[in-house]
């Protein structure tokens, strides 16, 4: 896929920041770096996409994880080693203990800037590690639930870290291509997840290895980032803050102008780190990080929380979690039993929603974030109705025909979901924050979208053991309700420097400031 690149006469003079804040810069050193743009292809950028890749497995190791336990839970030799006789409160917390654990890591998101970015990531892939040993060794439900918990803890510092990182370090031009491509392999590790099951299940029937063997796997993707995090250099933007400038003028040099220290980027980027620290204040300590008065000083800014907080909550409470995690169970509702037939359509639940993300954060910048957004939460509506309609048909004259439509329409909520928030999930957030609030609002984001997750999973196993198909009905309410906030209030930001979007917030009505005025500007 060819890279994205930035329009001079969409700039107005402004070019990114490393931390995403506009600040005035000489437009001829602008002109000069933006015209004669360093190759993409050039040693130092090979080397800044070998990184990326590195970095990349976080979110593969989040995927894996995410499908991980919904596939070990359709084997009954997971359910005999446990006692798993049928869904109950223990399920719940098997799956919500990890959001648990993220909740709490994201109040430590501060040694981030404390100790650097590296290091949350090395730290974090470590403590994962020493979670898988804790998973694969559980003896009962209990110590099974504690190593849940410790993962989810280490992996939001990791993967945080990781996304912090890489926003840092790329180079303005493609910034959102790799931010975007991060999130999008989730799907990737949990084809790996579903394909470790599979394997196991098919070599170890009958044995406590069908399980514990694709949990061990689980150790390879933050094995790989230990060992190759040694060899990266920190943010610039992190060293910059530290007084260490000489090395992050080596770090531009390196990644972004391909080695020459005469390329005008490297002049542009540096006096631009050096504005932004200026002007924000550099970076949090671990007392300055819990005061969060800056999040809610003018109603400008208490718009944007609120935006925020909706777009991490949809992200994890539109029924989603309940299609991925479940999806085994769900199938065995309308009549597959095969435990091999549950892990093959897990597979290829897993590819479509890999495809659809990709092709999603495209489109969100072909069509913008408003009508994605409201666009798939109404394709959403239309699926879960279908769902609930022919689970309901199913349960009482157990139709073949009812069967099959439920899994066709279970893989097409999938990819719907995808195409509309996958991308978009941690970049919405991101934009609608201004730089002094952005790593408050992205901790926020992350306690949010963990509570949500919490929620969502803790009580799943119980109401679908005591609703059955009515819940998925709740989710086609809850979806409309979802549906009407974001044509209410979500804000377009496709096209717009962060200075246009402080006036957006700040007029009487953000949401309607922000169409009324793509249309002003024939967008």
């Amino acid at each position: 896929m060819a890279m994205p690149s930035i329009e001079e006469d969409e700039m107005e003079d402004k070019v990114p920041l490393m931390s995403g804040h506009p600040t005035p810069v000489r437009s001829d050193i602008k002109e000069a770096a933006f015209e004669n743009h360093p190759d993409p292809w050039g040693k130092g950028y090979k080397e800044l996409y070998c990184i990326c890749l590195l970095l990349y497995l976080n979110s593969t190791m989040s995927g894996f994880d995410g499908s991980l336990l919904g596939n070990i839970n359709a084997l009954p030799e997971f359910h005999q080693f446990f006692g798993l006789d049928k869904p109950g409160m223990e399920t719940g917390l098997m799956f919500s203990s990890v959001q648990m654990g993220g909740m709490i890591g994201a109040l430590f998101l501060w040694l981030a800037d404390w100790k650097g970015r590296i290091f949350c990531i090395k730290i974090g892939s470590i403590g994962v590690i020493l979670s898988v040993f804790l998973q694969a060794n559980a003896t009962d439900v209990h110590s099974f639930i504690i190593g849940r918990f410790a993962l989810g803890f280490f992996s939001t510092i990791a993967c945080k870290g990781s996304t912090m990182f890489l926003i840092e370090i790329a180079p303005p031009k493609y910034r959102g291509t790799i931010a975007g491509m991060y999130n999008t392999l989730y799907y990737f590790g949990s084809l790996l997840a579903t394909t470790a099951v599979v394997i196991s299940q098919r070599d170890h029937p009958d044995t406590n290895l069908a399980w514990q063997l694709p949990i061990w796997y689980q150790m390879i993707c933050p094995i790989l980032v230990t060992i190759g995090i040694m060899f990266v250099p920190e943010s610039p933007r992190w060293l910059m803050a530290n007084n260490r400038i000489d090395e992050a003028r080596e770090i531009i040099i390196r990644f972004h102008a391909n080695g020459d220290p005469t390329h005008p980027i490297v002049d542009l980027e540096v006096s631009e780190m050096v504005e932004d620290l200026k002007s924000s204040g550099g970076l949090m300590t671990a007392a300055s990080y819990f005061d969060i008065s800056t999040l809610f000083r003018t109603k400008g800014r208490r718009y944007r929380v609120f935006v925020l907080v909706c777009m991490s909550w949809f992200g994890q409470f539109s029924g989603n979690n309940i299609m991925s995690y479940y999806l085994p169970q769900m199938v065995t509702d309308v009549g597959i039993t095969s435990t091999h037939t549950k892990l093959i359509l897990n597979g290829i639940y897993a590819i479509v929603g890999w495809i659809a993300a990709a092709s999603g954060a495209r489109l969100h910048d072909v069509f913008g974030r408003r009508k994605m957004l409201f666009g798939c939460t109404c394709g959403l509506v239309v699926c879960l109705t279908v769902i609930t309609a022919a689970a309901g048909v199913y349960s009482h004259t157990e139709s073949k025909i009812m069967s099959g439509t439920l899994v066709v329409w279970i893989y097409l909520f999938g990819i719907v979901f995808a195409l509309g928030y996958t991308s978009m999930q941690p970049i919405y957030p991101a934009e609608v924050m201004t730089n002094d609030m952005r790593a408050k609002g992205m901790a926020l984001s992350s306690f949010t979208s963990g509570t949500a997750g919490f929620v969502n999973t803790a009580i799943a196993p119980i109401a679908m053991a005591t609703y059955g198909y009515w819940f998925y009905g709740f989710f086609v309410v809850w979806d409309i309700l979802e549906a009407t906030v974001i044509y209410k209030y979500f804000v377009e930001t496709r096209g717009r420097t962060l200075e246009e979007l402080d006036d957006v917030f700040e007029s009487p009505n953000p949401a309607l400031a922000s169409i009324t005025r793509r249309k002003t500007r024939g967008a």
